[in-house]
């Protein structure tokens, strides 16, 4: 069996490969941006809001981008496990349905997890598939 977990934030993801007993871990780098303003210079309004509608909409379309990057390496996976902090495996999720809905049967679960070492992801993903 093909059995893959993904650890993922905005910033990467670690896709943990688990295939006859050996893991591998394949890093797929985002390219969204980190969009802070200038702390220093005077809020001026309606400039402010276009600015971070504009900001939310670059990081919109780069996470798209990095969700099929992503597609594209789990595509032939039997089973699915996703991981990681906040909101963005759920966003992950929400994409899966648009450009793959024929994956969300294979994802077996979306869980909450902090940062961690790649030897702790192999070893979280190996833990998980084997009391599944």
């Amino acid at each position: 069996m093909r059995n893959k977990g993904i650890w993922i934030d905005k910033k990467n993801a670690h896709i943990i490969s688990c295939i006859n007993n050996i893991e591998t871990v394949d890093t797929i780098i985002s390219e969204i941006e980190d969009f802070k303003t200038n702390n220093n210079v005077q809020k001026s309004g309606a400039k402010d809001v276009v600015k971070d509608r504009k900001n939310l909409e670059r990081e919109k379309h780069y996470l798209k981008a990095f969700f099929k990057n992503i597609n594209s390496k789990i595509e032939d996976a039997d089973n699915i496990v996703i991981f990681g902090p906040a909101q963005t495996g759920e966003k992950f999720i929400t994409e899966l349905r648009h450009i793959n809905p024929g994956i969300l049967p294979r994802i077996r679960s979306t869980k909450k997890a902090d940062s961690m070492t790649e030897n702790q992801m192999k070893s979280w993903v190996r833990e998980f598939f084997n009391n599944l």
